[in-house]
């Protein structure tokens, strides 16, 4: 994880949240954007609040840890 901060202004990214989102109350989710460089993470109900940033590497093995059920 790196705790630097991203040169990129949080408002210039594009959020997405998964598809796997419950439809019925859609902002209990978090939202994911991709750059380069860094993977962003925010609170879906807080998008102003603060923001996890990991490198892609963490991300991807995050990502695999939990398709596997951790």
């Amino acid at each position: 994880m790196t705790l630097k901060p991203s040169a990129v202004n949080a408002s210039e990214l594009e959020w997405t949240k998964s598809s796997y989102s419950d439809s019925s109350n859609g902002h209990d989710c978090i939202e994911v954007a991709t750059t380069p460089d860094t993977i962003h993470i925010r609170d879906s109900k807080n998008p102003h609040g603060p923001q996890l940033r990991l490198q892609p590497a963490t991300w991807a093995g995050f990502v695999a840890f939990a398709v596997e059920g951790g």
